[in-house]
């Protein structure tokens, strides 16, 4: 969840297993006129994503140069948070999950403390700061609440009605979960507009898309061509 080294490193933290999984980019396909990505059938629109995109910079303002997420990274990090919420919407859906207020609220306090806990090993002046780091806004901190609250219930799904204790329980979980969230994300046919880059499977994020400009042989593209395909 927290791209660079460190942002990478804090968004393994916040989830409850693995927060990679596969994200579907029908690259042939159309973007709709507006959008900044179709889920599904749902859109995300370019106004709503430019809302929140300036919701985050306004959290982002008190913290000046603490914040290593620039402003020209935002959109992509704050579209590809967008896109994971609706791909949780999907896994527990075809989990059978339905959450309680009571599950949001502990998802959303779980967070909470997997923030205080990043801000102070990378010496941030708060939790907030750890989140907006990473593409989080106040505003988005429900929705975030919800997605570990569907992750933590399905971990209890496949593992006995409990989180996993030990390890092995804890690989299983864990490949279950990003089998399920691959599988969720290439139902819905996610189509990214290339104004904002491309959907990495490996990392559920929105990353430059490769140039197809013709370079001289040994000179590689600027942006990564890894996670093009699905793993499930």
């Amino acid at each position: 969840m927290f791209g660079k080294p460190g942002r990478r490193a804090r968004a393994a933290a916040f989830g409850v297993v693995s927060m990679s999984a596969c994200v579907v980019l029908a690259a042939c396909s159309p973007v709709k006129v507006g959008s900044a990505a179709v889920v599904g059938n749902q859109r995300i629109t370019q106004s709503a994503l430019d809302t929140q995109v300036a919701d985050l910079q306004a959290a982002a303002t008190p913290y000046g140069s603490e914040i290593t997420l620039t402003a020209a990274d935002m959109p992509a990090a704050v579209l590809s948070w967008l896109i994971r919420f609706q791909i949780g919407d999907q896994l527990a859906a075809d989990a059978g999950i339905t959450l309680t207020q009571t599950q949001i609220q502990a998802g959303i306090a779980n967070i909470n403390s997997q923030a205080a806990s990043a801000a102070s090993q990378e010496s941030l002046s708060s939790p907030q700061a750890a989140l907006v780091d990473v593409g989080i806004s106040p505003q988005m901190l429900p929705d975030l609440g919800k997605y570990q609250a569907q992750e933590i219930a399905y971990a209890e799904k496949v593992n006995g009605g409990k989180l996993p204790t030990t390890a092995a329980e804890g690989n299983t979980v864990t490949a279950a979960l990003n089998k399920a969230q691959c599988t969720a994300a290439k139902s819905l046919n996610i189509q990214v507009n290339p104004q904002f880059g491309r959907l990495d499977y490996s990392q559920f994020a929105v990353v430059p898309a490769p140039d197809t400009l013709s370079r001289p042989p040994g000179v590689p593209s600027p942006a990564s061509t890894t996670g093009l395909t699905p793993a499930c």
